[in-house]
Order: structure tokens, then C-alpha cells, then sequence
């Protein structure tokens, strides 16, 4: 296949449909670090994991499209080279002597998909784009997670490099896509289930689940097939609750690889109280529901209980 000169691509105005391969990366745990190294020094950690990004993405032929704060998207004219890229990132920052937080180096984690995409205004839309970003928030600190559609235009040499760990339905979609981790490191050998009979089988071991969730008396259950249940201070939630801590879209709960997870995208966070006393706090993150407990937004349930949502997690 010939390379897409991407400075050409991007330099049109006019709207151009287009194949490419589509990178996300994200440092893990900012707030941590903003936390501890305190504003100047964290924002300056930031910034040199972002001039990484950049310059790894530039060495293999990419294009960055944006950074948002510790994120950075950039599309390639070959998966090949989004994974070489991606590659570099991972060595460098995890490697690199100054990007450390409490004698613990800095991860990133990184999502590919190739697909087609509209490029306008030296930017790009479309499905596929959604799809590479959904892939980096299934990543987990030093992975790199990809799809079947980006590994089916993989060299061997990088098909070679890459393990199926699972099948998801991803949002917006109606049919499952196959989960891929790319093996960055030598040393990461780890042998799996031929991929071929790895779908079912995860299906077989799911056991069914249900999730109880109850507000001031009213009570939503939640299955396998319930996809996601919002919560916030906007009438469109299936929760209403309203307050001034309280964001409009405040959290959401989704049905994920056969578990629940919690996913605060509000300014205050969210507060979770296990049945046995354990507090838990996320924001812009997300935490998996295990057996009972209460869940504040915003503030401890303990602090205004007649806010507080009670949760329930059975077999």
C-alpha cells in the first residue's frame, strides 16, 4: 500500500474520507501526580511525557491532531507505524530517569484502531475515531490495546506481537469486537487461548449478574443486557439528584466484561462505602462495584445520607 502524504491530507480544508490508523495516549493517574508533585512540577512531568508522544509520533511518520491536557491523538498512514510509535512511546517514558513519582515511574496507556476516518480542518471524525479512543480507556497502565480491524492490517512481524484477551461490546456498536494487547516488551510472553475459541469461552464462564441500585425508595436493576445507568443533577439521567457538588452528567454505571464498573466524570468525584466500612474515592476514573454498599456524588453518603444511592451486586 503507498504512504498518504499526511501534511497534504491535513492542509485541505474541504473534507476528505480516508484510511488511517488512529492513536490515543494518555498519562496514567494525573491527578496522583498533580497531587503530589504539586502544580508546576506535575505540569512539567506532563509536558515531557507529551513532547514524547509528539516526537515518537513525528519519527514514525504521524501526525499529531491534538493534546488535550496528558492526551495526545495522532493518526498514521500504516498500523505498522502507529505500533512503532506506540512502541517508543512506552519505552521512553517508562524508562526515562526524571519521570518519576515517588520512585515510581510514570505510565501511559495507549489505544489504536485503523479505520476510515473525515479529515477537515487539519481534524478528524467519524466512528473509528471513537472506536481508538474507547480502546485506550480499556488499556491499563504500559498497555497497549488495539482491534481486530487494526491487527488485520498488522505486518506479520507486529501480528505476531500481538495476544486477543477478550471480547467487548463497545458503545454505539451492536456487535462485539475482539480486544487486542500489543507486546511492546521482549519479555512479555505470556501464552493465551487460541483466539479462535476465546470468545465463547469467556461467554461460557460468564456467570449472570445483577446490580441493584436505590435512591429515596426507587430501586433500578441492572443485568448482563442493562448497558449503562447515568447519574447527576440533569433531568436526562436515569437518577436525578440534584445538589451544588453535584455535576450534570455525574457518573455512570456500565456492564463491562462481566463486571460492573463505576465511572465518575464529574469535577467533585465520587465516594463509595463498602458494606464493610472501606471508603473509595474516583474521579475521571472508574472503579468496579463489588457486593454492597453506598455511593455519594460528590461528598460521603455518611456526610448527606438523604443523597446517597445504595448498591447491591449479586449472582
Amino acid at each position: 500500500m503507498p504512504q498518504i502524504r499526511l501534511d497534504y491530507v491535513y492542509n485541505r480544508a474541504v473534507s476528505k474520507d480516508i484510511e488511517l490508523a488512529i492513536l490515543f495516549a494518555d498519562v496514567v493517574g494525573s491527578t496522583r501526580i498533580y497531587e503530589v508533585m504539586g502544580d508546576l512540577r506535575a505540569r512539567n512531568m506532563v509536558l515531557m511525557c507529551v513532547d514524547i508522544m509528539r516526537t515518537a509520533t513525528e519519527a514514525h511518520g504521524g501526525s499529531v491532531i491534538k493534546t488535550i491536557g496528558d492526551e495526545i491523538m495522532a493518526t498514521f498512514p500504516t498500523a505498522d507505524s502507529a505500533l512503532n510509535a506506540a512502541s517508543q512511546m512506552q519505552h521512553e517514558i517508562g524508562s526515562h530517569t526524571s519521570l518519576k513519582v515517588e520512585n515510581q515511574p510514570v505510565a501511559i496507556r495507549i489505544g489504536c484502531h485503523y479505520g476510515p476516518v473525515v479529515v477537515e480542518n487539519r481534524d478528524i471524525f467519524g466512528a473509528a475515531v471513537h472506536t481508538a479512543n474507547r480502546m485506550t480507556s480499556q488499556a491499563k497502565a504500559g498497555q497497549i490495546m488495539t482491534t481486530g480491524a487494526m491487527v488485520h492490517q498488522l505486518s506479520p512481524e507486529w501480528r505476531s506481537a500481538v495476544r486477543q484477551i477478550d471480547v467487548t461490546m463497545l458503545r454505539g456498536k451492536s456487535n462485539e469486537d475482539e480486544l487486542y494487547e500489543v507486546l511492546w516488551q521482549k519479555e512479555d510472553t505470556t501464552s493465551m487461548l487460541p483466539s479462535l475459541a476465546l470468545g465463547s469461552l469467556l461467554r461460557d464462564k460468564q456467570k449472570p449478574l445483577r446490580l441493584r441500585v436505590s435512591y429515596q425508595g426507587n430501586e433500578i436493576m441492572m443485568t448482563n443486557g442493562h448497558a449503562t445507568l447515568t447519574m447527576g443533577r440533569a433531568e436526562e439521567n436515569d437518577i436525578v439528584i440534584k445538589g451544588n457538588l453535584i455535576s450534570r452528567i455525574h457518573a455512570r454505571i456500565e456492564f463491562d466484561r462481566n463486571k460492573f464498573l463505576l465511572i465518575d466524570q464529574s469535577t467533585n468525584g465520587t465516594f463509595v462505602t463498602s458494606e464493610s466500612g472501606e471508603d473509595s474515592f474516583v474521579r475521571r476514573d472508574s472503579l468496579q462495584l463489588k457486593g454492597k454498599g453506598t455511593i455519594g456524588l460528590g461528598r460521603t453518603a455518611e456526610s448527606n445520607p438523604a443523597q446517597s444511592l445504595q448498591f447491591s451486586c449479586e449472582e
